[in-house]
């Protein structure tokens, strides 16, 4: 296993650093983390007791989330890096959203187990990056998925911001 890039969720604004899968600010959420390795992207989540689907096995909504997520971060990853930035740069991080999202369960996924997903960017254009991701458990896939995401637009952005903790 190789060491990964440094992670880009940890780059985003502040102000744009709140989902509840991959943003540093919300306490409740997951606190996803992609990165580059190699020509990869790459995160990495250890699923707790309280995501069973049935004992022993991931509750598929959050197997669905972790593509979700690592999908939007290997999109600002692979337009960072087309603007010629890799994290830690000085330059705003573009933020992406879901457009379309399809995934699919290939076998059950065991619980209590470090997951993997691995992405490669399929498509890249200025406002839309395909990403095409495998969930791995144990170093099975277990889970595909591919994510058409689009550069966050301008109304999206928030108007009365959340206290960072």
């Amino acid at each position: 296993m190789t060491t990964p890039s440094p992670y880009i969720q940890d780059y985003y604004p502040d102000d744009l650093a709140w989902c509840y899968g991959c943003g540093r600010y919300n306490q409740e959420g997951h606190h996803f983390k992609t990165a580059w390795d190699g020509d990869e992207t790459v995160t990495r989540y250890t699923p707790e007791p309280h995501h069973m689907a049935i004992p022993g096995y991931v509750y598929g909504g959050l197997l669905a989330s972790l593509i979700d997520c690592h999908s939007t971060g290997s999109a600002a990853l692979a337009a960072y890096r087309a603007e010629g930035h890799e994290p830690g740069d000085d330059a705003p991080v573009p933020r992406f959203v879901t457009a379309a999202l399809k995934v699919n369960y290939l076998k059950p996924t065991p619980l209590g187990v470090p997951l993997e997903a691995r992405g490669r960017i399929k498509e890249l254009k200025p406002r839309k990056v395909v990403v095409e991701t495998t969930v791995y458990a144990n170093g099975e896939a277990c889970v595909t998925g591919e994510a058409v995401l689009v550069k966050m637009p301008e109304y999206m952005l928030p108007k009365d911001l959340p206290t960072p903790p």
